[in-house]
């Protein structure tokens, strides 16, 4: 089943111009339907709405982390199956498994590029 590009994906950072590089990487994937949020309570009002396809999330946030977030998506029967890619600094292991554990459906590491977002995006999407 082809990727829709046309779905609504929501990036979270409170780092503003890491939002940008985001949706500046995406739109070079040609997804255009990218919404916002800089933190993680902003991000779970959002998410209730609904209709998103894939969230990409900071790790490290406040008030709430994206691994708090995360454990909320998962813990929430409308959201739960919503894919979820970790974006961190950090590469510890005990970071990768506590996300995992946590229900990740992808980690990527600082820095990376539009080609290591797309094999991340078709790990948890299928190709596109």
């Amino acid at each position: 089943m082809a990727v829709d590009k046309k779905m609504k994906v929501l990036i979270v950072d409170d780092y503003r111009t890491m939002l940008r590089i985001l949706r500046n990487l995406l739109r070079q994937l040609d997804f255009r339907n990218v919404e916002e949020a800089t933190d993680g309570t902003e991000a779970l009002q959002k998410l209730r709405e609904g209709g998103y396809g894939l969230i990409i999330s900071d790790w490290n946030m406040e008030p709430m982390t994206g691994i708090q977030l995360l454990r909320h998506v998962r813990g929430d029967e409308k959201m739960k199956r919503i894919p979820f890619i970790m974006v961190t600094a950090e590469s510890k292991p005990e970071n990768v498994v506590a996300a995992k554990q946590a229900g990740v459906s992808n980690y990527i590491v600082k820095p990376f590029n539009a080609e290591t977002l797309r094999g991340k995006m078709a790990s948890v999407l299928g190709e596109f």
